[in-house]
């Protein structure tokens, strides 16, 4: 209880939500610039520090839009991350969240883990 009430007590300070938007942005825009200079088709939807990345074309609004998209790609994406410390969600029917923990080396970091993965599918 003490914990969470520590983690309510951090979100409330002035700033914090910005902070978590900046970082959300950062990673996800990072993520689609990635996959763009790869080539690798993706559609990447985010709300707030919330994001899933689909391998399809096309917007993902509903679970058939989302049933398009190349599952086995994404599991050759999540296990290049994987082996390179990056750990997400390992479907790509889950959500991911960023993190105020997160810095510019955690986002560099998970970029350039991206770059790699992205350029091998």
């Amino acid at each position: 209880m003490a914990a969470g009430l520590a983690c309510l007590r951090a979100l409330g300070e002035p700033g914090v939500y910005d902070k978590l938007e900046g970082i959300s942005r950062a990673l996800t825009d990072g993520l689609l610039a990635e996959a763009r200079a790869a080539h690798v088709p993706v559609t990447l939807n985010r709300v707030g520090s919330m994001w899933t990345l689909f391998f399809t074309e096309g917007p993902v609004f509903d679970y058939p839009s989302a049933k398009r998209a190349d599952t086995k790609k994404f599991g050759t994406f999540f296990h290049a991350l994987l082996d390179r410390g990056v750990y997400l969600p390992p479907s790509q029917f889950e959500a991911a969240f960023a993190s105020l923990a997160m810095g510019e080396r955690e986002i560099e970091h998970t970029l350039a883990a991206a770059r790699h993965a992205f350029r091998a599918l």
